[in-house]
C-alpha cells in the first residue's frame, strides 16, 4: 500500500503485545488476582445461585507437584471456571492427604531406623506432621502457579482435629450399621513396612517363583483304590513352597475327574486332564492305576473329599481333602495344597470345610521357632523367601518332590516400598462387604445400586469400579503404623476383652475434636472416657488404648463428611469427583464405601476418570529415564497457559503422552490463538465499540451473516463439549476454527475493514462479526487460557467485558442464534467453503501453468460453476460477494451439474491503496478507495 494512502486506512493498532512473555507476566497477574481476591469475587458474583461442587481428591503431601498433578488440578479448574460462567456458584476447597506410611518412612530415613524406633509415638507423629505441613505448602504454590482458583488459605488437611474426629464419626456410623468387625483372616502383609495393606495399596509386577509338584502320603484309602492301601499319594502343585509349614488341606475341583498314575508301585492321584503333562514334567510313565474292579480307576473331586494325608512337614498332623470352584485345570495337577492362613480364597474354603487356620510366620516375615505345626520347624527363624529353596531341597531329600519348575508370573507388591508382599492371617479390623446391614442389604449390594445412579465420564468407567465392587473382599481398615488416626478400640487389661461401644466412640469423637488424635497416645483412657471406661465383660475399669491406626484410604475416603458436610457452603453429595483411573480402587472406592455404609448414598453425583501422563514414547515418567516433565519448570519457561492448553488438547480419559516436542507443538498452537486475538483487537480496540457502532444482525452483509452462523455453530459444539468434560473436543474445535478464520473470513474481510470507509456500513458489518468472534473466543477460551483471556480484558471495549475487570468473572457467551435457527446459513457456509477450496486449487494450477503471473489471488478472476443445490444457496438476491471470499478481482457464477472453477488474469488495474484490480478513476483509485479518501479528507 502506497505510503501516501496509509493515513487514510484503518490499520490495526492495539496495545495487546504479540509476545506473550507468559513466564514473566503470569506471576504478576496471579499476584493481582490474589491481592484482589478474584476467587471470592467469583463466589460473590454467583451468590444465591445453584452450586456446583467439585470435591477435590486430596493428593498425598509428598514432594513437589508432577505432571499428573498438573493435569488433575488444571482439569478441575477448567470445569469450575466453565460452570461459574454458567452462573453456578463454584466453591472449591483443595485438600491434602497428610497421614500414612510414606511420610512416616521419610522420617524414619531422616532419623535412622534405630533412633526412630527409640522415639515415643507422639514424637514421631510431631515430626510427621511437620513434614506434611512443609510438603503441603510446596504443592500449594505449584498449584496456584497453574492459575487454579481455589480456597487456598483454608484447605482441608486430614490431620486437623475436626478431620480426626470425623474419621471416628464415620467409623461409629458404620459400626452401628453392623458392617465393622474384628477378625483373624489373611491380608496382604508387607514384611518391610510391618503393616497390613488394602487391595488399593497393592501393585502387581512380574516375579520369578518356584512352582513345585509334591506328593503327600495319604492316611486314608479312596474308595476303589484298596489295592494301593498304604501306597497312595496325592500330587499337589504350588508356587509358594514357604507356605508348606501352614498346610492343613488340599483342594480339588468338585466336578473334575481324577485318576491315579502308577509310579514305583504307588498310586499318584492327579487330574485326568493334566496327567500327560504332569508325567512329562516328572519324567514318569503315564500308566493309569486300575481300581478294585479291574477298570481304570477314577473319581470326582466331590467323591474324594474328606480323605486324609500326612502334613508334608509335620506328619503327626493330618490334612484333609476339600473342594472349591476356583481350582483350575490351566496349570499344575488340578490339586493345590491350601494354607488357610496365607490366602483369601484358601481361607474362605477352609472356613467352609472347617480346616484349622495355622500361622507360623511373624510380622517380619520369619517363621516362629519350634518343631510342631504352627512354627517353622526345620526353618525356624528364617525369612520365608530365604526358606523357599531350602524347603524345596528338603522335600527333594525326603523323596516327596516330584518336580520343580520356575515360572514368571504377576505378583503383588507394596505400592510404597515396592517389595513383594505375603498373605498372612492376623487379627485386623474389617468392613464387611456381604453382612446384611440395618436395612437388610449388604454393603456390596447397596454400593452397586448406588453406582447405577452416578454419571461416569467416560461412561464405560462405571464397569471398572462396578467390577471391583463386585469382586472385592472385605476391606481391611487397620494398619500397624504411628502416623494416622487410631482405630478407637480398647483392651481390658483385666480380662483381655476388646472394648468398643457408642459411649466410648462418642467420647473419642469429643476428645479428637478438642485435642486431636495425638491425645490417643498421651492421655489415659480414664481421663476422657468417664463412666464409659468400663469393660462390659468383667466390669473392670483398666482399659488400654490399642495401637492400630486406620487405613489411609479411610482417612481420605471420609472427606465427603469432613469437608462437604462440615463446611456449610458446600453440599453433600458432591456434584463431581475427578481423579486418575487408579482411584477406582482408591479414593473413588473408599469414598463410596464409607458414604454408602454410613448414609446409604454415594458421595458423588458424577465421576470423571482420567488416564496417566506418559512420556512421548508412552513410557512412565521417571527420573532415572530422564523423561520427567516438571510443571514448575514449564511455567518458568513456556508459561502456565501452555500447560493448560496441553491439558485441553489431549483426551484425558486415556493415558496421555507429553514431552518437550509435544509441548513445543502446543506452544505453536498457543501463538496462533494469541495472534488471532491480537488481530481482532487491532481493529476493535479504540476503533469499534459494538454498543454504538455495530449494525443490526438482520442488516449484516451476506458473507458476515453466514460467518456469524458458523461461529454460533462452533460455540454450540464447544459448549456441549465443556458440558461433557471433553476438553480435547473444545480445543480441537476452537483451534480448527481459529485456523479456519485465519485462512478464510478474517483474511478475506481485512480488505473491507482496512480500506473501507471508517464509518461505512460495509466495514461496520464486518466488525460487528469480528467483535462477536472475539467475544466468543475470549469467553470460550477463558476456562483454559485463563491468563491470556484475562490479559485481553484490558483491551476490550467496556461493552464487551460483561461489566467485569477479570476474565474469570465473565458470564458464558450467549450466541445470537442457535444452530437450528441458522440452518440455511450453515448449509450455505458449507457450500461456500467447498467453492473456495475449488478456487484455491484452480488458482495454484493457473500460477503453475503461467496463466496468471501475479503471486497474490487479487490479480486473478474466476469463472465458477456451481451444482444446483450450491447455486440456490450462494446465488440470487442475497448472494455472497464471492470475489471477497476468494480474495480475487471478480467471480462470474453459473449453474451446472458439477462444481468447477477456472482462473484467468484479472481485468482492470491494481489500485495503489487497496491493491485490488479494478477500473480506476481519474485520481488513480478504485471507486471504493476514492470514497474512503474523500470521507477522510472531509473530516
Amino acid at each position: 500500500m502506497a505510503n501516501e494512502y496509509k493515513k487514510t486506512t484503518n490499520l490495526p493498532q492495539t496495545g495487546f503485545p504479540m509476545r506473550a512473555s507468559l513466564a514473566q507476566n503470569e506471576p504478576k497477574r496471579l499476584k493481582e488476582w490474589y491481592d484482589n481476591d478474584v476467587y471470592a469475587q467469583l463466589l460473590k458474583k454467583n451468590e444465591g445461585h445453584d452450586k456446583f461442587v467439585l470435591h477435590d481428591g486430596p493428593p498425598y503431601a509428598n514432594g513437589p507437584i508432577h505432571l499428573g498433578h498438573a493435569q488433575n488440578k488444571i482439569s478441575k479448574d477448567i470445569i469450575n471456571r466453565f460452570w461459574a460462567m454458567q452462573g453456578y456458584q463454584t466453591p472449591y476447597v483443595p485438600g491434602w492427604d497428610c497421614h500414612g506410611q510414606p511420610i512416616e518412612h521419610k522420617v524414619e530415613q531422616m532419623l535412622g531406623t534405630e533412633k526412630f524406633n527409640q522415639l515415643p509415638t507422639e514424637k514421631i507423629r510431631e515430626l510427621c506432621r511437620k513434614m506434611a505441613v512443609e510438603q503441603v505448602d510446596t504443592q500449594r504454590q505449584g498449584f496456584k502457579r497453574l492459575g487454579v482458583l481455589a480456597e487456598w488459605d483454608n484447605p482441608y488437611l486430614t490431620y486437623v482435629n475436626d478431620y480426626d474426629a470425623t474419621d471416628v464419626e464415620i467409623f461409629k456410623a458404620i459400626f452401628d450399621n453392623g458392617a465393622i468387625y474384628r477378625g483373624r483372616k489373611p491380608v496382604h502383609w508387607c514384611t518391610h513396612c510391618h503393616t497390613a495393606l488394602a487391595e488399593a495399596e497393592i501393585e502387581y509386577g512380574d516375579e520369578v517363583s518356584p512352582s513345585i509338584y509334591v506328593r503327600f502320603v495319604l492316611t486314608s484309602t479312596p474308595a476303589g483304590l484298596e489295592n494301593y492301601a498304604g501306597k497312595t499319594d496325592v500330587v499337589i502343585w504350588t508356587t509358594t513352597p514357604w507356605t508348606m509349614p501352614a498346610d492343613t488341606g488340599v483342594i480339588l475341583g468338585p466336578d473334575f475327574d481324577y485318576v491315579a498314575v502308577v509310579h514305583d508301585g504307588r498310586a499318584e492321584i492327579m487330574a485326568d486332564a493334566l496327567k500327560e503333562r504332569v508325567c512329562e514334567i516328572a519324567g514318569w510313565d503315564c500308566e493309569v492305576a486300575l481300581g478294585a474292579d479291574g477298570q481304570p480307576w477314577h473319581a470326582t473331586g466331590a467323591e474324594l473329599a474328606e480323605n486324609t494325608y500326612e502334613q508334608p512337614i509335620f506328619p503327626e498332623f493330618q490334612g484333609r481333602f476339600i473342594t472349591a470352584d476356583y481350582v483350575s485345570l490351566d496349570d499344575g495337577t488340578g490339586i493345590v495344597h491350601t494354607a488357610p492362613g496365607h490366602g483369601v480364597d484358601d481361607y474362605n474354603a477352609g472356613c467352609k470345610w472347617g480346616l484349622e487356620l495355622v500361622m507360623p510366620v511373624d510380622d517380619d516375615g520369619r517363621f516362629y521357632v519350634g518343631d510342631t505345626i504352627g512354627t517353622g520347624g526345620p526353618w525356624s527363624g528364617m525369612d520365608v523367601n530365604e526358606a523357599n529353596p531350602k524347603i524345596i531341597e528338603w522335600l527333594r531329600e525326603k523323596g516327596t518332590l516330584v518336580a520343580h519348575v520356575d515360572i514368571n508370573h504377576s505378583y503383588p507388591h507394596c505400592w510404597r516400598c515396592k517389595e513383594p508382599v505375603i498373605f498372612r492371617a492376623t487379627s485386623q479390623w474389617f468392613v464387611s462387604m456381604d453382612k446384611p446391614l440395618a436395612d437388610g442389604q449388604s454393603l456390596r449390594q447397596k454400593a452397586t445400586d448406588e453406582l447405577s445412579r452416578v454419571d461416569f465420564y467416560p461412561a464405560h468407567a462405571v464397569k471398572r469400579i462396578g467390577s471391583m465392587v463386585e469382586g472385592r473382599p472385605d476391606w481391611c481398615i487397620s494398619r500397624q503404623r504411628n502416623w494416622g488416626v487410631p482405630i478407637p478400640a480398647y483392651t481390658c487389661q483385666d480380662c483381655g476383652e476388646t472394648v468398643m461401644n457408642d459411649d466410648t466412640l462418642d467420647a473419642v469423637i469429643k476428645l479428637f475434636r478438642e485435642k486431636g488424635s495425638d491425645a490417643w497416645f498421651t492421655d489415659e483412657p480414664s481421663s476422657y472416657l468417664g463412666d464409659a471406661c468400663t469393660c462390659p465383660k468383667c466390669g473392670g475399669h483398666n482399659l488400654k488404648a490399642n495401637k492400630d491406626i486406620l487405613d489411609v484410604w479411610w482417612d481420605s475416603g471420609v472427606s465427603h463428611t469432613a469437608v462437604c458436610k462440615h463446611r456449610g457452603y458446600l453440599k453433600f453429595p458432591a456434584d463431581m469427583y475427578l481423579e486418575g483411573s487408579d482411584q477406582h480402587r482408591g479414593w473413588f472406592m473408599s469414598s463410596l464405601m464409607t458414604s454408602v455404609a454410613a448414609y446409604g448414598v454415594a458421595p458423588y453425583r458424577s465421576v470423571v476418570s482420567q488416564g496417566f501422563t506418559l512420556d512421548g514414547q508412552g513410557r512412565k515418567m521417571s527420573k532415572s529415564l530422564g523423561n520427567v516433565i516438571d510443571p514448575n519448570a514449564e511455567c518458568d519457561s513456556r508459561g502456565a497457559d501452555v500447560m493448560r492448553l496441553w491439558v485441553s488438547s489431549v483426551d484425558t480419559s486415556t493415558d496421555v503422552p507429553c514431552d518437550d516436542a509435544i509441548l513445543g507443538h502446543v506452544g505453536e498452537a498457543y501463538r496462533k490463538i494469541r495472534n488471532t486475538l491480537r488481530f481482532l483487537l487491532g481493529e476493535i480496540e479504540g476503533q469499534f465499540d459494538p454498543a454504538t457502532d455495530a449494525v443490526a444482525l438482520d442488516e449484516l452483509l451476506p458473507y458476515d451473516r453466514l460467518t456469524l452462523a458458523r461461529m454460533c455453530e462452533v460455540h454450540s459444539v464447544v459448549t456441549e463439549a465443556y458440558r461433557g468434560y471433553r476438553f480435547n473436543v473444545v480445543y480441537r474445535n476452537l483451534y480448527d476454527y481459529v485456523t479456519e478464520l485465519s485462512n478464510g473470513y478474517l483474511n478475506a474481510t481485512k480488505d473491507r475493514v482496512y480500506c473501507g470507509q471508517k464509518d461505512g456500513t460495509d466495514r461496520r458489518s464486518a466488525l460487528t462479526v469480528w467483535a462477536q468472534i472475539l467475544s466468543m473466543l475470549v469467553h470460550d477460551l477463558q476456562p483454559i487460557l485463563c491468563f491470556t483471556c484475562d490479559e485481553v480484558m484490558a483491551f476490550l471495549p467496556e461493552s464487551m467485558r460483561d461489566g467485569q475487570k477479570y476474565a474469570a468473572l465473565l458470564d458464558w457467551y450467549q450466541a445470537p442464534w442457535t444452530p437450528e435457527e441458522c440452518k440455511d446459513e450453515l448449509a450455505a457456509y458449507a457450500e461456500l467453503s467447498v467453492a473456495r477450496d475449488a478456487f484455491t486449487k484452480a488458482f495454484e494450477e493457473a500460477k503453475a501453468a503461467g496463466v496468471v503471473t501475479e503471486k497474490t489471488s487479487q490479480g486473478a478472476k474466476a469463472a465458477l460453476v456451481l451444482p444446483h443445490e450450491a447455486y440456490a444457496l450462494l446465488a440470487g438476491e442475497s448472494a455472497v460477494d464471492l470475489s471477497e471470499v476468494f480474495v480475487c478481482s471478480e467471480v462470474s457464477v453459473s449453474e451446472g451439474e458439477e462444481l468447477s472453477c477456472s482462473v484467468a488474469p484479472a481485468d482492470g488495474q491494481k489500485c495503489p491503496r487497496c491493491w485490488n484490480y479494478r477500473t480506476l478513476g481519474a485520481d488513480g483509485l478504485c471507486c471504493r478507495c476514492h470514497d474512503a479518501v474523500a470521507a477522510v479528507s472531509a473530516e
